[in-house]
C-alpha cells in the first residue's frame, strides 16, 4: 500500500499505473506532475489523480513513491529542477525507455546516483497518449525491466520490483547497457522502420492511389508510426549509438535481401523468409509471461 503517490507525467504509461494501483486499492493520494494543467484538468477529471501540480518540487513534496513516467527529452531538465529538493525519504523510479541516459541526466544533475533511486522500463505501450488512453490492464503480463545502478539500495529495488508486481508484470533485472541494447532493436528499431515505411509511400508518385490500395498487412506492420512523434524522437536520440548500429545491421539484411531479389535468386529468398517465419513462430509461442 503506498500513501502517498507522486506521478511526474500523467500520461499513458503514467496513467496507466495510476489506474492498475487505484483498482487494486493499492494506493491512497496520487498527486499527479504536468507541464500543462489542462492534462492534471484531464486526470483528475478521469479520477487517476486527487491534484495537481505543474511545479515538480511541489508535486514530490511528502510521496511516499514518486513515479517519473514523462518523454525522454525532459529528463536533464527535470532532474536539475528535483536536484535541490531530492525526496531522499521516498522511493524514486522511472519508466523511460533508455536507461544510461537516465543515470547520466541524473548524475549529471545531482552530482551522484542517489541510493534510492531505481530506474525501470515498462515494456508496454500503445499507439495512443495522454490520460485518456490509460488503461488498469496496460501492464498485466508484460515485462518490466529494472536497471539498478550500483549504488540502489536493495530494499529501494524491492518495493519498485513489488510495485510492478501488484500490476500484474513479469519484473527481471539487467544493466542499464544491456537494456539499451536489446531495446534499440526491440523497440526502437521497429518503430524506425515503421516511420520510414510509411514515408517512402507517402513520397511515391501518386500518394493517395498507394493508400487507397493499402491492405491490413500495412496497417498492421505500421500500426506504432502513429506513436507520438516527438517522444521517439527523443527516445532514439538518446539510445542513438545502439540505434544506430541496429539500423546498420537492418539495412546490411536489406542490401542482402535486395542483391537476392535482383539476381532473381529465389531459394535463396525462400531461406531468408522461411527462416524469419519460423523464428517469429518460435516467439509468438513463447512469448506470452505467465
Amino acid at each position: 500500500m503506498i500513501g502517498r503517490l507522486c506521478v511526474i507525467g500523467v500520461g499513458l504509461i503514467g496513467g496507466s499505473l495510476v489506474a492498475a494501483l487505484r483498482e487494486r486499492g493499492l494506493v491512497g493520494e496520487v498527486v499527479g506532475c504536468a507541464r500543462r494543467a489542462e492534462t492534471l484538468a484531464t486526470a483528475e477529471y478521469l479520477g487517476l489523480i486527487d491534484r495537481g501540480e505543474t511545479d515538480p518540487a511541489a508535486a514530490i513534496a511528502g510521496a511516499d513513491v514518486v513515479v517519473i513516467a514523462v518523454p525522454m527529452g525532459q529528463y536533464r531538465a527535470l532532474f536539475d529542477t528535483l536536484a535541490p529538493v531530492w525526496p531522499e525519504q521516498a522511493i524514486v523510479t522511472d519508466c523511460g525507455s533508455t536507461k544510461t541516459s537516465v543515470h547520466a541526466d541524473l548524475e549529471a544533475a545531482l552530482g551522484r546516483l542517489p541510493s534510492n533511486f531505481v530506474a525501470g522500463h515498462p515494456v508496454a505501450g500503445t499507439e495512443r497518449s495522454g490520460p485518456a488512453a490509460a488503461l488498469p490492464g496496460l501492464f498485466r503480463h508484460r515485462r518490466v525491466i529494472l536497471t539498478p545502478h550500483a549504488q540502489a539500495a536493495a530494499d529501494a529495488t524491492a518495493r519498485v520490483r513489488a510495485l510492478w508486481e501488484a500490476v500484474g508484470a513479469a519484473v527481471s533485472s539487467m544493466s542499464d547497457r544491456h537494456h539499451d541494447e536489446v531495446l534499440a532493436l526491440t523497440s526502437h528499431l521497429p518503430h524506425v522502420v515503421a516511420y520510414e515505411l510509411i514515408g517512402t509511400l507517402a513520397a511515391a508518385a501518386d500518394e493517395r492511389e498507394v493508400f487507397a490500395y493499402a491492405a491490413g498487412g500495412l496497417r498492421d506492420l505500421t500500426r506504432i508510426a502513429s506513436s507520438d512523434a516527438g517522444m521517439w524522437r527523443d527516445i532514439v536520440l538518446a539510445n542513438r549509438e545502439a540505434v544506430g548500429q541496429a539500423l546498420d545491421a537492418y539495412i546490411a539484411g536489406l542490401q542482402a535481401a535486395r542483391a537476392e531479389l535482383l539476381a532473381g535468386d529465389g531459394a535463396a529468398l525462400q531461406r531468408r523468409f522461411a527462416g524469419a517465419r519460423s523464428t517469429r513462430e518460435q516467439w509468438i509461442r513463447t512469448a506470452e509471461v505467465d
